[in-house]
């Protein structure tokens, strides 16, 4: 699952500054009359500004209890309401009415289906380039405030990221796959299956330097490791620089045995 922290999916900040309260969480005359003619008590009417205020700053609904009390005390305060005073919804219905007055309000429309669509298709674009979860959900996220919906919950844009990104790459490396004679296949398993006298793989040898900084002695580390596999700028051909970037830091970061029998049978098929 990817952080939430390292996408721009809004989410409140653990410390909220008295200038960003002020600024982004003071109820305007205006919303706190709108927001009484609505409401038949305290705690809804706390509740239904925390949710506008919280929807004009982070374009999605938190649940109440992920508010910042930090934020809660400060509009209370704000409004003048009693001491003690808590944002509550006993009915979903009621919470569920509070939020179509919110949207109404400030505009948006809620379409979680279209979002998705365009989660979705954004994603799937992107990933042919980009292999990062946390750049994909980025990009989803800038198309669907373009489109003025409401934004799905981050799980949503998680997992969607995690599908396309696989089905994405599953395609890429058939590509390259098929590119391949048998032989060379059968060339690329032999880097995971042969090991040198101590036990390495040759896959596990590639990954090494050269013995020395010259260029001879990374010609022959390539001529001996490489040059019988074949052009793999041939295998290569139409995938995205960037993409080889990362599958190539993937398999260096790998060793021999987590390839196992999937990447087994995958190459020899």
């Amino acid at each position: 699952m990817t952080s939430t922290e390292r996408t721009a999916y809004p989410r409140f900040k653990r410390l909220i500054t008295a200038h960003e309260l002020h600024l982004f969480f003071s109820p305007t005359r205006d919303e706190l009359e709108w927001a009484a003619e609505a409401t038949d008590g305290d705690g809804h009417l706390l509740a239904l500004l925390l949710m506008l205020k919280s929807y004009q700053r982070m374009g999605c609904f938190p649940g109440l209890e992920d508010v910042p009390e930090q934020m809660v005390e400060f509009v209370r305060r704000q409004i003048e309401l009693p001491e003690g005073t808590l944002p509550v919804y006993r009915a979903e219905r009621t919470a569920k009415h509070h939020r179509g007055l919110v949207r109404k309000r400030v505009g948006v429309a809620y379409d979680q289906a279209e979002a998705r669509r365009i989660v979705e298709q954004a994603i799937r674009k992107e990933a042919a380039a980009k292999n990062r979860p946390a750049d994909l959900i980025n990009i989803a996220l800038e198309k669907v405030v373009e489109a003025g919906l409401e934004l799905p919950g981050f799980s949503t844009f998680d997992k969607m990221a995690s599908k396309i990104r696989t089905e994405v790459n599953t395609s890429i490396c058939s590509g390259i796959h098929d590119r391949m004679s048998a032989l060379q296949r059968a060339e690329l398993l032999r880097l995971l299956e042969e090991r040198d006298a101590d036990g390495t793989t040759l896959f596990n040898r590639l990954k090494k330097p050269a013995k020395g900084p010259g260029w001879s002695h990374f010609k022959n580390l390539t001529k001996r490791m490489v040059d019988g596999l074949g052009d793999s700028a041939v295998w290569m051909d139409g995938i995205a620089a960037r993409k080889i970037v990362d599958f190539a830091g993937e398999a260096d970061a790998a060793d021999a045995p987590a390839y196992g029998t999937t990447r087994r049978s995958s190459a020899s098929r």
